[in-house]
């Protein structure tokens, strides 16, 4: 093997070191909370085929690997049949083949063999060279595990290997921080039987566990589920400086290595901050920037949520089940800690968590547009999700079971019925709101918010 690839490649050495001395692993061992992603159940074992793993950096892709390896040496599985490639040290496809290539034919084996090949994007033409080797037989015995932070890129290449995905259900996976439910349950700031009473009961919630819960959402609405964020709290009460930038310098680095204008970048994430939760055009964007185009801010939204960065909410066409192309849409960023983060670069201090997330937490006003986002980008997760604008607005209308479910997020103290009169039009409606008690307004039943947002999670 390649010496470059041998410190992540310590089993071949001695299958017993892995745990204790991978780089990734033994890092993992010293943070307070150590979060084990139920992806790890979902991966497919001993099924030949190409697979994928997409999701935004820094959210523990490259751990989930090292995870994933540890326990399938656990599992009886030859270490000389588990291989881990990061495609930051592979130039092209070129390269990737003439790697793989001498790998395969080193074998000694014919059991089947695990390959790992991790932020594939960074090598240029990757597709080509797993096209190639898939069209020459050489994966035929061969579980090939894919990751990268280029949703666009993967979800284009990987429809280029017909046949030869695998044959379990699901072949390609997606990557989130974790949700508001596996954020509650790792910090522990509930016991697993009171998570999963709340989870199941329909009486009223004891109070002291609905104030558990409510101090778990405000929490949530800092770290937004991003494992560093969280460790920092759990062994400081605060997040370090160096936590918003290794986030921050993500979204940049990225973008430059697409030759995307920093300038550009900075406006239009300026932009993104300062009509959160409103509706937009491209072109009103546009006309508030120093961009001449349009189709250039469009350009540049599209590659945030390609990185997993941003949420481009569409309006729905209830008719068609499906987004206006031509009406406003609504951009978020897709987790809390994101904008929190954005926001620390966009306007540099000295301490981020104290000087600037605190207090927009302590702002009625951003923390409901904080909580909307929240919120959204959770059903996202789960379904096809659009807002509704007619006479009035709905803040979600997600699609499930050939059918439009209404929701509307009022993180207010007091619901006023005025301002329900479009979700009234529909007998399937919700209403998630700021009260600790469950109840019906207009006829259409109300959930406290962090309450729906568990089960949510669940379901």
């Amino acid at each position: 093997m390649d010496i470059r690839f041998l410190p992540h490649n310590i089993h071949l050495e001695d299958p017993g070191l892995f745990f204790s001395r991978d780089p990734h692993l033994q890092h993992l061992q010293k943070q307070s909370l150590i979060h084990r992603s139920n992806l790890l159940d979902l991966l497919p074992r001993h099924n030949p085929g190409i697979y994928t793993i997409s999701g935004g950096r820094q959210i523990g892709k490259t751990t989930l690997l090292k995870q994933w390896m540890n326990e399938l040496l656990e599992s009886g599985v030859a270490p000389g049949c588990i291989i881990y490639f990061t495609g930051e040290l592979i130039d092209d496809h070129h390269s990737l083949v003439r790697l793989l290539t001498d790998i395969l034919n080193e074998r000694q084996t014919a059991d089947l063999c695990y390959i790992l090949l991790d932020e594939v994007t960074y090598i240029k033409g990757w597709d080509k060279g797993i096209k190639y080797l898939a069209d020459a037989g050489m994966l035929e015995n061969v579980e090939l595990l894919i990751t990268g932070s280029d949703l666009v890129i993967i979800r284009e290449a990987r429809m280029r290997f017909p046949g030869r995905r695998g044959t379990t259900d699901t072949v390609d996976f997606h990557l989130y921080p974790l949700s508001f439910f596996e954020a509650v349950r790792l910090n522990r700031q509930m016991t697993s039987d009171e998570i999963e009473g709340m989870i199941s009961s329909d009486v009223e919630q004891d109070d002291l566990l609905i104030n558990k819960l409510y101090d778990a959402f405000n929490s949530y609405l800092v770290h937004g589920g991003f494992l560093t964020a969280m460790n920092d709290m759990a062994m400081r009460q605060s997040i370090l400086p160096a936590t918003f930038s290794t986030y921050s310098d993500w979204i940049r680095g990225d973008m430059l290595k697409r030759h995307k204008q920093e300038h550009y970048l900075r406006e239009i994430l300026g932009a993104i901050v300062k009509r959160y939760g409103s509706q937009v055009t491209w072109n009103a964007l546009a006309r508030d920037l120093s961009i001449d185009h349009p189709q250039t801010v469009s350009v540049y939204a599209a590659l945030l949520e390609s990185m997993d960065a941003v949420f481009i909410q569409p309006t729905l066409l209830e008719d068609k089940l499906a987004a206006a192309p031509k009406k406003a849409r609504k951009l978020m960023f897709s987790d809390p800690f994101v904008f929190h983060a954005v926001r620390a670069w966009l306007n540099p201090c000295k301490d981020p968590f104290n000087q600037q997330v605190l207090p927009a937490l302590n702002n009625p006003d951003w923390a409901a547009r904080l909580t909307e986002a929240c919120v959204i980008t959770h059903y996202r997760r789960k379904f096809p999700t659009y807002y509704i604008k007619a006479k009035g607005e709905i803040d979600i209308a997600y699609i499930d079971e050939n059918r439009f479910w209404p929701v509307e997020i009022k993180w207010t103290k007091q619901l006023r019925p005025k301002t329900l009169k479009q979700i009234s039009k529909y007998p399937n409606s919700l209403i998630l709101t700021q009260s600790k008690q469950s109840g019906t307004i207009k006829d259409i039943p109300t959930i406290p918010l962090p309450l729906a947002l568990l089960r949510l999670s669940t379901s």
